[in-house]
């Protein structure tokens, strides 16, 4: 029997150590994420071949389809106008939301403001109410017979607005979107502030800047990649839209099953029975995330290299 000295055991154990604790997050990240998405891949390139009337054991069996799913889905007039209700909706959420976490950051910021703590939370409680309770909250005060706002516009004579059906619709569900998420986006950027020398701002103040111009100048430029990163972010969650236009979809006849491709993806998948046609639309979606997001991110790191060189 070989004996194995004790040094060189301790040795293996040192260099095996780092692997045993990424082993559980390697074993999830894997039955989790890495699965699901193979097996999307393995579903969006078959589908049900049907013999006969389709009746008993063995007349419905996959059968290979090679790019037969993907062009299916990449000339379905119906995805095409749910990008398109995605880029009008994105259109108004993301520089609506951003400007506004912006803007409370930077007045969070201020020495002149009091009650930080308590307007930071405030700020940022929206974001911890769950997506389908939000988009419940605001669709009853959308609907004109139980809504407040209809009373109160009624009684000073002014004209209701129907926001559950036609362009009013973007505005409403874009309103939701910015009341969840502009208080996350506000954190980030709060927090990237806090994180500034304040030499830099007690030298502006001795050259004569003011609040403003530390703001323009100053304050924004230096946290610009938190900028970037909650406009990824934005970006992303709005490709993935789902729970609003789902959610408030009973409360109004505006909204379809396929309004946002992530809707598409889920009437093809449970309601049509057709889980390879959804996968394939499902990869194409992802693809084209990620074509957008490393896109923008060349983009973004191309002009921090030029403002560097400067």
């Amino acid at each position: 029997m070989t004996h194995v000295p004790t040094g060189v055991r301790r040795s293996y154990g040192v260099k095996a150590a780092p692997y045993g604790f990424l082993l559980p997050a390697a074993l999830l990240f894997a039955l989790f994420f890495a699965l699901p998405i193979g097996y999307a891949i393995w579903l969006s390139f078959h589908r049900i071949e049907v013999k006969g009337l389709g009746l008993g054991k063995g007349a419905k069996h996959e059968v290979w389809a090679g790019l037969q799913n993907y062009t299916a889905a990449l000339t379905d007039s119906e995805l095409g106008h749910s990008a398109l209700r995605i880029l009008g909706y994105g259109a108004i959420v993301v520089p609506v939301m951003l400007g506004l976490a912006l803007l409370f950051a930077l007045l969070l910021d201020s020495e002149r403001v009091r009650g930080r703590s308590f307007s930071r939370l405030a700020i940022f409680l929206p974001y911890a109410v769950p997506g389908v309770i939000a988009a419940l909250l605001w669709g009853f005060l959308y609907l004109p017979d139980v809504s407040p706002f209809t009373y109160l516009l009624e009684a000073l004579g002014l004209p209701q607005p129907d926001l559950m059906d036609g362009g009013p619709l973007y505005l409403a569900m874009s309103n939701i979107a910015v009341w969840g998420g502009t208080g996350f986006n506000m954190i980030v950027i709060y927090t990237s502030l806090r994180s500034l020398p304040p030499e830099v701002f007690e030298a502006a103040r001795l050259d004569g800047c003011s609040q403003l111009q530390i703001a323009l100048r100053i304050k924004i430029p230096m946290v610009a990649p938190s900028l970037v990163l909650t406009f990824f972010f934005s970006v992303i969650a709005t490709l993935q839209v789902f729970n609003e236009p789902t959610t408030l979809r009973p409360l109004t006849n505006g909204i379809p099953t396929t309004w946002s491709p992530l809707m598409k993806v889920y009437n093809d998948a449970f309601v049509g029975g057709n889980i390879h046609a959804a996968s394939a639309t499902a990869v194409v979606l992802a693809l084209a995330t990620f074509l957008l997001s490393f896109a923008l991110l060349r983009v973004s790191n191309r002009r921090t290299k030029q403002g560097a060189t400067r």
